[in-house]
């Protein structure tokens, strides 16, 4: 029997379930088991994929390379160019190396799963299996609906649902494979297929794309930082957060690898202790975006998962849309977060919120936009749980906030950013700048003054959210 284990958003050896059951499928060793990753141009340009997350994965994949090599694993990489190449150029490595069984873990976005669809069809029609399994969510999309059985479209309900199933739920985490004779590794076979590609380099002080500087993170927050996650997580200045969202997106850790140690932190109360079950429900928001994603496969098509919205009448200015991107709108909080993201390629949660809904809202710019400039520039880049921040946000999505509830982004930056600390690490321009005018940037040499007013911009997009939100309940 020969295995291919197919790896995508799940570069690890650790708690992987695809390459754990590739491993164990025959007792007497008569399996063998390799690996590949396929690389898609197109799948790069459309979704995207960017710079930074590209350079991400390069090196996520060399130390995948080096980790199954100490298990006598070959990792294989083919790069494609179209979409509708990927099951093609599958077949053709299955048949060269006699493979009888794929295995991989499920993705679940619409393009995705119709990827997997036409993999697995034209696998089973020339006689190879075609297994997938579940590593994304703890709780796989499907196995929770609300008593009428339908598909949950708010978060509370979804999220004690999630909760009371997970109690009952025995986890597993599977072991690494177990070390043999080492094969030579030759990282230019890596390096060289990503030739052409843009790639930008992330520093390495914030990320280190390796599985055990993953779990070694996981550990330490675990340790010392998850216990006031609850009260510290919303002040962009401080390091109150975990910063695991680029290995989770990747897979280079698992949610279950981070639900066990976050609970076993607690000795199993999760629930009880504030700073856990407050990071754990930040878990269940991820899992949430994913079960949307499958159950509403609209909002994976540039459709707003709340439709009458699309009917909402959306700026489209790239002059405006420019200076957002490179944070010179005059709102301190708001250029702070997105310089950022342009210097680091990652944003604080709450900075993604105020930032989102300030440019769907205030600026009135359609929030694809933003969701798309956020994914070419994140490192921690995930289709559902940015399109998902972007609905909420933009007042189009599942359980997203009313149309009415705009956050003021200078009241964010006093009650998040007392001190101006933050604002101050960004914006050089506001370096000198004391007391309230911090938060404003009012009388700051050399910083411009705001794009636009911010609370007629707010009743101005009541009235645009109101018109068509009045049209939709009069038909």
């Amino acid at each position: 029997m020969n295995t291919l284990v197919w790896f995508r958003s799940d570069l690890r050896v650790h708690d992987n379930p695809a390459l754990h059951h590739g491993l164990n499928r025959d007792e007497t060793d008569e399996n063998s088991v390799a690996a590949l990753y396929i690389i898609c141009d197109e799948y790069i340009k459309t979704h995207p994929v960017g710079p930074r997350k590209l350079w991400f994965t390069r090196e996520a994949l060399l130390n995948l390379q080096e980790s199954l090599a100490d298990a006598a694993i070959r990792l294989d990489i083919i790069r494609v160019k179209k979409s509708a190449d990927i099951s093609q150029a599958l077949l053709k490595h299955c048949l060269h190396h006699e493979i009888d069984q794929v295995n991989c873990n499920a993705e679940y976005p619409w393009d995705e799963l119709q990827r997997d669809r036409a993999a697995r069809d034209l696998c089973e029609e020339n006689n190879i299996k075609f297994k997938r399994y579940h590593d994304r969510c703890l709780i796989p999309p499907g196995a929770l609906t609300t008593k009428q059985g339908d598909p949950y479209r708010v978060f509370t309900p979804f999220s004690k649902a999630w909760r009371q199933l997970i109690d009952q739920t025995f986890l597993t985490v599977y072991p690494k494979p177990s070390r043999k004779q080492s094969l030579k590794v030759d990282p230019e076979t890596i390096v060289n297929k990503f030739s052409g590609l843009s790639l930008s380099e992330v520093d390495d002080d914030h990320w280190a794309p390796s599985e055990e500087t993953a779990l070694a993170q996981l550990g330490e927050f675990c340790e010392a930082g998850i216990e006031d996650y609850h009260e510290r997580r919303d002040f962009p200045a401080e390091p109150g957060t975990s910063c695991l969202s680029p290995y989770l997106s990747l897979g280079l850790i698992s949610p279950k690898q981070c639900f066990i140690a976050a609970a076993n932190s607690v000795s199993g109360h999760w629930a009880e202790d504030p700073g856990v079950n407050t990071w754990i429900t930040e878990l269940i928001w991820r899992e949430f975006y994913m079960h949307v994603a499958v159950a509403f496969p609209q909002v994976c098509k540039h459709k707003p998962m709340q439709a009458y919205t699309d009917k909402v009448s959306w700026r489209r200015d790239n002059k405006v849309f420019d200076a957002w991107c490179e944070g010179r709108t005059g709102i301190p909080i708001v250029d702070a977060a997105m310089r950022q993201l342009n210097n680091t390629g990652w944003m604080h949660n709450r900075l993604r919120m105020i930032t989102a809904m300030f440019l769907s809202k205030n600026l009135g710019i359609d929030w694809r936009w933003g969701e798309r400039y956020f994914m070419e520039q994140l490192v921690d880049g995930e289709f559902c749980a940015n399109n998902g921040g972007w609905q909420w946000s933009a007042s189009t999505g599942t359980d997203a906030a009313p149309y009415f509830r705009i956050m003021n982004p200078i009241n964010q930056a006093e009650r998040f950013d007392p001190k101006g600390e933050f604002i101050r690490r960004y914006i050089p321009e506001l370096a000198d700048v004391t007391g309230k005018n911090i938060y404003s940037g009012e009388g700051a040499k050399g910083y411009r003054n705001p794009i636009v007013d911010v609370k007629q911009s707010r009743n101005e997009a009541i009235e645009r959210f109101a018109s068509v939100n009045k049209k939709e309940s009069e038909q």
